[in-house]
């Protein structure tokens, strides 16, 4: 895929061209004193470096940009805006949530957006700006409004998609299901909850750091609006995301506590069959004790040509397998 995704010059709003290269845009900005929209994807080192001596970007955010593996975060470098964001999408085949990375460079008369992963797709966003052109007449800052706007109504799948896993959850919690594989599935629900968290959790404060040095930077009212519009909705996928970590440790615990529970149920049952057998085993045993003794047949026994000798001795076995029955029954063993 060529790292050049889309790449425009705009003039109140609307597109003059699209230049095939980098040098057309440069040349086209100088000309017609306007926006150039820059759109890479896993830029060679050389091209970042090409927009970098273009734009006079910092050292360190070009860095950065080239380096990846980022957390998302916003800094100012003189008139420069750097921006990193985690855009994040719910692959439901896996239950697992899938990050891209994404670099922005606004600065007052150029976006450069730079893509490290397939998603987010800008194509949408820059349509959306072109297909109103009083918005991106507004200029670079309407550019990043639009963009981070998309990022987060693209955590609204991924927040519906861990809501619908932690609802299986809790039906599994109390249905017959395999405790390692729960456990397992708790568990690992619970790291892209954690991931997912520490993409959304810095957009509130760059959105607020924003807002805050709108009128600083002479950002249109509307704009500024729109901004804490989404501020708003950032907030709200926050807290929802903090639910959900804190609905999964729960669930954990509940988890622990039911196997806990089962395992302590089966060993009380264990245990009580195993006195049901001792118990029978002890009353067998009285009388076969008392048999084995009588039926030695030795010559010098007392009660061996006794009359009563033989009812004697089924008695003693009855008497003593009833003591033994009465004694463990008392006890609860039978």
């Amino acid at each position: 895929m060529c790292p050049l995704v889309d790449n425009g010059v705009y003039v109140d709003g609307r597109r003059l061209e699209t230049p095939k290269n980098l040098d057309d845009t440069y040349r086209l900005m100088d000309d017609h004193e306007g926006l150039a929209w820059i759109g890479l994807y896993r830029p060679s080192p050389q091209e970042v470096a090409s927009v970098a001596r273009e734009f006079d970007l910092h050292p360190l955010a070009v860095e950065d940009a080239l380096t990846g593996h980022q957390r998302s975060k916003l800094e100012r470098y003189g008139d420069t805006l750097f921006a990193v964001l985690r855009p994040a999408r719910y692959r439901d085949e896996s239950e697992s949530v899938e990050f891209g990375e994404l670099h922005l460079f606004v600065g007052p008369d150029f976006v450069v957006t730079i893509r490290h992963a397939e998603s987010p797709s800008l194509a949408s966003v820059r349509r959306r700006m072109e297909s109103n052109p009083d918005l991106l007449a507004m200029g670079p800052e309407a550019v990043l409004y639009a963009i981070l706007d998309e990022v987060v109504d693209e955590y609204e799948p991924v927040v519906a998609g861990l809501e619908n896993d932690i609802d299986e959850i809790e039906d599994q919690l109390f249905g017959d299901s395999d405790d390692d594989l729960l456990s397992r599935r708790i568990y690992e629900l619970s790291r892209e909850v954690i991931n997912f968290q520490r993409a959304v959790k810095p957009l509130a404060g760059m959105l607020e750091w924003l807002r805050r040095g709108s009128e600083k930077y002479q950002v249109d009212v509307e704009l500024q609006r729109s901004l804490r519009d989404v501020l708003d909705h950032a907030i709200r996928i926050n807290e929802r995301v903090d639910s959900f970590r804190a609905i999964l440790d729960n669930a954990l615990t509940v988890h622990s506590a039911l196997v806990a529970r089962r395992q302590t149920d089966t060993s009380l049952a264990q245990n009580n069959e195993i006195k049901k057998i001792s118990s029978w085993a002890a009353i067998i045993f009285a009388p076969t004790l008392i048999g084995t003794v009588y039926g030695m047949n030795f010559d010098e026994m007392p009660e061996l040509h006794w009359t009563l000798g033989y009812p004697f001795a089924l008695g003693m076995m009855a008497l003593l397998g009833l003591g033994l029955y009465g004694v463990f029954k008392f006890k609860r063993w039978l």
